[in-house]
């Protein structure tokens, strides 16, 4: 049965990772003219291909630079969102002093006066328009545009919503009417960073939670057009056919199956500067002996960071497992074109099988480690003094809205200290069912889709808009 042309809009890794690794794009080009438009490096794409419909069309994605005012209309949406939601987040982000070289700082300064100064639904509203009419008229939007007449999609469906690159594209498909759905990537992204750089007609969410919040902060969006999935990120976690036993696991990590397994979850270099000391201090606990059993560490950095900055740690700790994520890294491209290898997939499915405890700051992977009953515990005390957010940790990250859910659920235990750090692990080691029912209701909320089945929801949400019936 064709069910029509089809664009799947990839713009970076993480729309890899969610998308074309897991079991949806195999799926939805099954019956369908697909064609997907990607930041692959050409290099890579045949890896990425294999095992998928010979039919589908792969275009590359372009992320064209910015002309100044497209960047100071682009940032005033951002801070003029961040002035009108005023989350404790964007509160914190708003004080961060602008990156770049002088000319990106006074364009940032341009930038936060123009969204000050429209601060609120009409003013944004304003601000999109004037900006939307700049990405109209750029040669891009024009090659989108002649595309999408050639292939006469029934839907546009882009796997992330935060990248301005995909204006473009959006618009374009706006433009001859193309039904456009975006999928709304993080559980912190609508409460914690800017407004979506392009308008879509059908929004994409994990959960009842997430779309309160999206209507939230996008009063104009149309509550019928947003659609409840789950995560297709968390679908590898459900699959079974991943798995492989303790013992094969452990000796792939070159680690000792009878002894417990934590599992230090890093975050960008950011977000966690202290991720280093934080991780030097989890060993020499366990070193003195005041985390018990012998448990060994495996450090895992987030796929942003490239690892280097735990090569002290590694020196110092030597018995330490050190296991960076598998993610390709072009010499070109920058963060949209690093994309994972197909094995970081099982190998994260069976690190949150198997590890017993997992030690993170306010990440999503106390999350990820829900999905298999494992107990977090969290970062919070700060490994500098004075604070190097200019405030103790606990009054910054476990205080935004996004994580307010963990805390509020009793889902993690919250280190305040180094001690508690090792009480909390020596808790859950002891006691792996302790706060069991509260991890459960941490995930009821964030994820309204089983486990293992988004990706088929994501599907017959994209059927029913591409059918009219959406």
């Amino acid at each position: 049965m064709d069910l029509g042309s089809a664009i799947v809009l990839l713009p970076d890794g993480v729309g890899v990772r969610n998308f074309l690794l897991g079991k949806f794009l195999g799926t939805f080009a099954q019956n369908r003219q697909t064609c997907v438009l990607h930041s692959i490096a050409p290099s890579l794409l045949p890896t990425y291909r294999e095992g998928l419909p010979e039919s589908i069309r792969w275009e590359p994605f372009d992320h064209s630079r910015e002309r100044p005012r497209e960047f100071i209309y682009r940032f005033a949406l951002t801070y003029g969102q961040m002035h009108w939601g005023k989350t404790r987040s964007m509160r914190h982000i708003l004080k961060r002093r602008a990156p770049g070289s002088w000319k990106q700082r006074a364009a940032h300064r341009a930038a936060r006066l123009l969204g000050r100064l429209n601060a609120s639904a009409d003013g944004l509203q304003k601000l999109a328009r004037t900006y939307h009419a700049m990405i109209d008229r750029k040669p891009l939007t024009a090659a989108y545009r002649r595309l999408f007449e050639e292939l006469a999609p029934k839907v546009l469906f882009c796997s992330h919503q935060r990248p301005h690159a995909i204006a473009p594209a959006a618009l374009a498909a706006r433009q001859l009417a193309v039904p456009t759905a975006v999928f709304i990537f993080s559980w912190d992204n609508l409460s914690s960073k800017g407004r979506m750089p392009a308008p879509f007609d059908h929004y994409l969410v994990w959960s009842e939670l997430m779309r309160d919040e999206l209507l939230r902060y996008y009063p104009d969006v149309d509550p019928d057009k947003i659609h409840i999935v789950g995560t297709p990120q968390f679908d590898p976690y459900a699959d079974e056919a991943l798995a492989i036993p303790r013992q094969a696991f452990f000796e792939g990590i070159g680690a000792d199956p009878e002894r417990p397994l934590i599992c230090f979850s890093g975050g960008d270099t950011g977000t966690c500067p202290e991720d280093p000391q934080h991780l030097a201090i989890l060993m020499k606990l366990i070193r003195d002996g005041a985390i018990e059993g012998a448990p060994q560490v495996l450090a895992r950095p987030s796929p942003a960071d490239d690892g280097a900055r735990y090569d002290p740690v590694r020196r110092d700790f030597p018995e330490l497992l050190f296991a960076p994520p598998d993610w390709h890294r072009p010499p070109a491209g920058g963060w949209a074109a690093v994309t994972p290898a197909r094995d970081d997939i099982p190998f994260l499915a069976n690190l949150i099988r198997h590890a017993d405890v997992n030690v993170n700051m306010a990440s999503t992977m106390t999350l990820d480690f829900a999905t298999h009953d494992k107990p977090a515990v969290n970062l919070a005390f700060d490994a500098a003094d004075p604070p190097r957010f200019g405030k103790p940790i606990w009054d910054v990250y476990y205080r935004f809205e996004h994580y307010r859910a963990v805390v509020d659920c009793g889902a993690a235990r919250f280190a305040r200290s180094p001690d508690e750090l090792a009480r909390w692990i020596n808790a859950y080691l002891a006691d792996p069912a302790l706060d069991r029912d509260n991890r459960k209701r941490l995930l009821d909320l964030e994820v309204g889709w089983p486990l293992g089945q988004s990706y088929t929801r994501v599907i017959e949400v994209l059927d029913r808009i591409a059918g009219g019936a959406a």
